[in-house]
């Protein structure tokens, strides 16, 4: 087909031009602010809700965090012009002049009192958060501020604009869209790259030309491994993970929220790497050995969200009064007990395959290797013993060559900076190197303040413009 479209002619024989609104993004709640963050900054959800607790217990910038509401109640209403004033500061200064220049409103779908649950949306608090918070608090605080201000903007209008051409009995499909109003992607116009496909203006009838054609031959790809922010989403909504797709189940689950609770998901993730049964490789979350076997060894009721469907119904039948809460105890004692027994009576074995030739100094076992979330580690195969040993650890530290973090392996004077593109220092090697840099170092923010102040004077000399410019390379060196 590529070759009989060569040289041709495309007739244009329809045009559609669709006027669209889009409103704001939802509020945060809890698991979606943990996704969001880790996506972006690749905090783990319970780094994202550790530091929330100190944004709104410590810094009472924030509401409560433990929420699985993205709405308002409509009683909130009333305070949104205090919060407003609190968050008047740079970087979002801009946006609260204009939301003062109009009239404050706030879309119609951030506010629902029939919504939300215990706890309303995340939003900021009517006090302004100090100068003093941490980075990663200050990442979290942005992307609630930035979506709190997005809900008090218009929403966003754009033109879209669908193109059918035909050549040579194929027909052809082009779309894209024209901005019209801004409105609330004003708030992340300086965080987020634009990606618009503009179409120039095209009439029924017209013939354009084939100038460039383009074919390729793509193959189907297996469903990505899950990432912290995924898995997350995979916990809140199971019922696509349910063999049995049963009606009742999928309500229930839904009903319940998923497995676990906004609360809780942090720490069973967490939980998971503690015990060595998940680990991390870059962003992907892949089982380890032990997690396999686990699986290969437990029923196979333990490994399906159909088991907290059943478990939700039964308490809301207790709640209903349909149910004797001493029965349904009843029943899970036994159901334990059985699981055990069928365990313990199983022909399969579970086997370190991970096991080192150095001997636990506390019991004398042998150590098993291990990759944590921070790096590699020696730990004791007897969970109540608990001997842990470090061995390499991730750092923040970039690599010169690639920029990559570094990994810290070694113990006391023999440390080494190693790299996974090969490189390799001593760490007191790259400690003076970083000391006898650091006088030289200028942040990205002084050289775009320099340069703004700069291009104020008519007589801006070449010379400033290339003492800046070395600046700038000596901070990124």
């Amino acid at each position: 087909m590529t070759k009989s479209l060569e040289r041709q002619k495309l007739q244009v024989s329809d045009v559609k031009k669709v006027k669209k609104k889009t409103p704001a993004p939802k509020l945060y709640d809890l698991t979606e602010l943990q996704r969001e963050a880790n996506k972006r900054f690749g905090f783990s959800p319970k780094e994202t809700l550790s530091t929330l607790q100190r944004l709104y217990e410590q810094h009472k910038a924030v509401t409560y965090p433990r929420t699985d509401s993205n709405v308002l109640s409509s009683d909130l209403v009333d305070t949104l012009s205090e919060r407003v004033k609190a968050v008047d500061v740079q970087p979002y200064r801009k946006h609260v002049a204009q939301i003062r220049r109009g009239n404050l409103s706030i879309q119609p779908h951030a506010v629902n009192d029939k919504l939300v649950t215990d706890h309303h949306a995340i939003i900021p608090t009517e006090q302004v958060a100090p100068a003093s918070l941490s980075d990663n608090e200050r990442k979290i605080y942005d992307l609630i501020v930035r979506r709190f201000l997005a809900v008090l903007f218009p929403v966003y209008e754009f033109e879209q604009t669908t193109i059918i051409a035909k050549a040579n009995n194929q027909s052809f499909k082009a779309s894209g869209h024209k901005e019209l109003v801004v409105g609330w992607k004003a708030i992340y116009a300086d965080t987020s790259i634009k990606n618009e496909t503009i179409i120039p203006s095209i009439q029924t009838g017209d013939l354009l030309t084939v100038t460039k054609l383009d074919k390729k031959q793509e193959l189907t790809k297996p469903p990505a491994r899950f990432t912290e922010a995924t898995l997350l989403s995979a916990m809140e909504k199971p019922a696509s993970f349910l063999e049995n797709k049963d009606p009742d189940l999928v309500e229930t689950l839904g009903k319940a929220g998923g497995i676990g609770t906004v609360a809780t998901r942090a720490d069973i993730i967490e939980k998971l790497f503690q015990t060595f049964l998940m680990e991390k490789r870059g962003q992907d979350l892949l089982l380890t050995s032990k997690g396999k076997q686990l699986l290969d060894l437990v029923p196979s009721g333990l490994k399906s969200p159909a088991l907290t469907a059943e478990w939700e119904k039964k308490l809301d039948s207790i709640t209903k009064g349909e149910l004797d809460q001493r029965t349904f105890i009843a029943e899970m004692k036994e159901y334990a007990s059985s699981i055990v027994k069928e365990i313990k009576n199983s022909e399969q074995k579970f086997k370190h395959d991970n096991l080192t030739g150095s001997k636990c100094p506390e019991c004398g076992k042998l150590l098993l290797e291990v990759n944590g979330k921070k790096g590699k580690m020696r730990v004791c195969q007897d969970r109540e013993c608990g001997y842990k040993k470090r061995l390499a650890m991730v750092t923040n530290a970039r690599c010169p060559k690639c920029k990559k973090k570094l990994e810290l392996r070694g113990e006391g004077e023999g440390q080494v900076f190693a790299c996974v593109c090969g490189h390799r220092e001593k760490k007191s090697a790259f400690e003076k190197r970083k000391k006898a840099t650091q006088h030289q170092k200028v942040s990205k923010k002084e050289v775009s303040q320099y340069m703004k102040k700069q291009n104020k004077d008519d007589d801006f000399s070449n010379s400033a413009l290339a003492d800046a410019l070395a600046k700038l390379k000596l901070d990124k060196d």
